[in-house]
C-alpha cells in the first residue's frame, strides 16, 4: 500500500522522526481529515512551494487519501507575509513560511531560519535535531499558538542583485534593498534601507526603481524571477544566510487534534521534505547560474573587508539584543556555543577536504 511504502522509505525523515508501528496506522477508524495549508511562496517556486506539494502528497499517500492539505500560494487566501498570523489565528491549519518574515514580532524568529555569519545548513540541521535548537524554537512558536517542525532548507544563497557594483560600505548608504531577517537591522548603521517583500513582489519593484537591489534565495529561484533583466551585478555569498530553514507551521488546536499517527506522518512529511528541498537546490544552482551568467549577468564577490566589518557588527548586534531580549538571550545562550564548537570541527574536516578539491578543481580548468 501506498502509505507502507512512504513509511519504509522517508529516509531521513523516519530516521529523525522515529517509526510507526503499523497497526496504529492501518486502523479503518481514522477520520478523514481536510486541512488548508497558506504559503509564503508563489507556484512557480517549484522548490519551495513545491516542497509544501510535497508534504500533502506524503501525507495524503500514507493515510490512504484520508488526511488531505490543500495548499495555497502566496495571496490567495493571504498575503505572503501574514502566514504566521493566518495560523496563530486558526485561519488556516498551518502555514509555510520563514520565520525570519516576523521579526518585527521578535527577533528570535531569525534563528530558525537563518542568522548573518550563522551556521551553515549542515550545522544548522545538526543544532535542530541533536543540539537542542528545535526544543528552544518551539517554546518561541508556542507562545504564538503555534507547533513548527522544519520542513526546508534552501541551503547557503547569495548576496542578491544589483543595479550597480558594491566595492565598500559607503556603496550601500541610501541604497533600497529587498532583504530578510535581521540583516536589514545589521545594515542599517551603514546607510543601507531595508524593504520586507514577499518573493512575487520582488520583481515589479525592482523594475519600477522602488528597490536598488535584492536578494531571494540563489541561482534556480532568482532565473525564475527573472531579477537578472533589471539588476546586473550578482553578489556572493549571501552572508546572512549560510543556511535557510524553511518550516511548516500549525495551530496549535488543529495540531493537537490530530490522531497521533496523523502526527506521525506529518513530522515524517516534513523531514523527508528538508532534505528534498536542499538534494533539489543542490542540483539545480548550478546549472541555473551558468544561464545566468551566459546571459549577461556579472558575479562579483562581496568586498572581503566589507564583509569583515558585517561579521564584527553583527555579533555585536547579537549582544545588544541578548541584553535586552530575555527570549532572545535563551536561545542565543545555546547558538552561539554550538556554533563555536561546529566552526572547530568544520575546519579540520570538511574545510580541510572542500578547500583541496575545489581549489584543484579550478586549477584544472
Amino acid at each position: 500500500m501506498k502509505r507502507r511504502a512512504f513509511l519504509t522509505s522517508a529516509g531521513v525523515g523516519l530516521a529523525a522522526a522515529g517509526t510507526v508501528a503499523a497497526p496504529a496506522i492501518a486502523q479503518s477508524s481514522q477520520p478523514e481529515i481536510k486541512w488548508r495549508m497558506a504559503s509564503s511562496y508563489p507556484k512557480s517556486l517549484d522548490t519551495i512551494y513545491g516542497a509544501a506539494e510535497f508534504i500533502a502528497k506524503r501525507v495524503s499517500d500514507a493515510t490512504d487519501g484520508k488526511f488531505q492539505i490543500r495548499t495555497f500560494a502566496a495571496g490567495e487566501i493571504v498575503p505572503a507575509l501574514q502566514v504566521l498570523d493566518a495560523v496563530q489565528n486558526g485561519t488556516v491549519e498551518c502555514g509555510q513560511s520563514a520565520a525570519y518574515f516576523y521579526v518585527g514580532k521578535d527577533p528570535t524568529f531569525c534563528f530558525d531560519t537563518a542568522m548573518p555569519f550563522g551556521l551553515n545548513t549542515r550545522q544548522h540541521i545538526a543544532w535542530m535535531m541533536h543540539g537542542g535548537g528545535l526544543e528552544l524554537m518551539r517554546e518561541v512558536f508556542k507562545d504564538y499558538n503555534i507547533h513548527h517542525i522544519p520542513a526546508g532548507n534552501t541551503g547557503a544563497q547569495m548576496g542578491g542583485w544589483f543595479r550597480k557594483e558594491i566595492k565598500s560600505l559607503d556603496d550601500l548608504k541610501g541604497l533600497k534593498m529587498r532583504i530578510g531577517g535581521l540583516v536589514g537591522q545589521i545594515l542599517t548603521p551603514f546607510g543601507l534601507v531595508p524593504q520586507q517583500l514577499g518573493g512575487g513582489d520582488i520583481y515589479p519593484a525592482l523594475e519600477r526603481g522602488t528597490i536598488d537591489a535584492a536578494e531571494f534565495v540563489g541561482p534556480y529561484d532568482d532565473e525564475k524571477l527573472g531579477f537578472h533583466k533589471v539588476a546586473k551585478y550578482y553578489y556572493y555569498p549571501g552572508w546572512w544566510e549560510g543556511s535557510a530553514q524553511i518550516p511548516l507551521m500549525f495551530n496549535m488546536q488543529a495540531w493537537e487534534s490530530l490522531p497521533k499517527s496523523y502526527q506521525t506522518i506529518l513530522e515524517q512529511a516534513c523531514w523527508e521534505a528538508n532534505s528534498w528541498m536542499i538534494a533539489k537546490y543542490d542540483t539545480l544552482n548550478a546549472s541555473a547560474l551558468k544561464r545566468l551568467v551566459g546571459a549577461g549577468a556579472v558575479l562579483r564577490p562581496f568586498p572581503r573587508d566589507m564583509m569583515q566589518a558585517c561579521e564584527k557588527a553583527a555579533f555585536e548586534f547579537y549582544d545588544k539584543l541578548a541584553a535586552s531580549n530575555p527570549r532572545f538571550k535563551k536561545v542565543y545562550d545555546g547558538w552561539k556555543p554550538f556554533l563555536e564548537q561546529e566552526r572547530l570541527w568544520f575546519r579540520v574536516a570538511e574545510n580541510g577536504f572542500d578547500s583541496f578539491v575545489y581549489s584543484q578543481a579550478a586549477q584544472q580548468k
